[in-house]
């Protein structure tokens, strides 16, 4: 099940709580956003064993971007995001974001 994230101290507490998760930039109002995240929950319902989160950027900007500042990562959206013992491991925007590359990336991330 996939979960929403609005803040910087709900996001800072999955730092410190999850070993590894991933986590979704999502727009609203973007097709490509909507085909990703499709890709997104098809993942998180056929591994349950990774915690998968996401935010709406328009609703959360401020948690957007405090992780493109803090991780180094040049904000798109949308962007699917893995992380490892608080690291980001592994990132993907708009098309790259399928059932099989999040597969690839948690295996060659394990």
């Amino acid at each position: 099940m996939i979960k929403k994230v609005d803040t910087i101290e709900q996001f800072n507490d999955l730092l410190k709580d999850e070993d590894r998760f991933y986590f979704l930039k999502h727009s609203l109002t973007c097709p490509i956003s909507q085909a990703a995240y499709k890709e997104y929950e098809k993942f998180a319902a056929e591994h349950e064993e990774i915690p998968s989160y996401y935010l709406a950027v328009q609703e959360s900007r401020p948690l957007s971007t405090e992780i493109a500042d803090h991780f180094q990562i040049k904000h798109e959206s949308p962007q699917a995001i893995l992380f490892s013992d608080g690291k980001a491991v592994w990132n993907a925007s708009h098309w790259k974001i399928t059932n099989k590359s999040l597969i690839n990336a948690l295996m060659e991330n394990s």
